[in-house]
Formats: C-alpha cells, sequence, structure tokens
C-alpha cells in the first residue's frame, strides 16, 4: 500500500511524505537536525506526534507517488521553513 502522510509535531509544525508499506511505526524522515533546533531538552523530554494519511493507493506506480507527495508538500506549504520541515521542493514565496 502506497500511502502520502502528514506528521504534525507539538509545535505545529509539519513534515509530508511516502511510505510504500504503510508501517504503524513509521514517522518519516524528516531532517532531524531542523526539529531539533526547535525544540528544548525540556520539550523533548515529553513529544508527541501525530500521522495522518492524506492519500493511498494500492496501484500507484513510485513515480505517481512522488508526484502526489511533492503536491501535498506544495499545497500545504510544508517547505515553508515557518510552516513544515520539507526542504524539497524549494519554497517559492508568492508575490
Amino acid at each position: 500500500m502506497n500511502i502520502i502522510y502528514k506528521i504534525i509535531y507539538p509545535n505545529g509544525k509539519i513534515y509530508v511524505g511516502q511510505d510504500q508499506t504503510n508501517s504503524i511505526n513509521y514517522f518519516g524522515s524528516a531532517n532531524e537536525n531542523l526539529i531539533a533546533k526547535d525544540f528544548t531538552h525540556e520539550q523533548r523530554m515529553r513529544f508527541t506526534v501525530t500521522r495522518e494519511i492524506l492519500w493511498e493507493s494500492e496501484s500507484a506506480t513510485n513515480e505517481v507517488v512522488t508526484k502526489k507527495e511533492f503536491e501535498f508538500i506544495v499545497a500545504l506549504k510544508a517547505n515553508d521553513s515557518s510552516i513544515g520541515y520539507n526542504q524539497r521542493p524549494q519554497f517559492k514565496k508568492q508575490p
């Protein structure tokens, strides 16, 4: 099962990613240094994240899944560092 998911961190920032196994134990591969700098040691002592499935398909190709992932990243502005932790595609501010 291919899925596109959104991780929501305690500070409200998000990360959008894909998983081809739909593992209940998988919470993304966001850059841990970006996340770590947003939380104090005390805040990291108790840390809750939420994973939301945004899209799923049993038959989509890797190309389609990656295209969907980027569509969600752009639509949710997860690549805007004030909103999320995605670094690709590069965020472009609207005039």
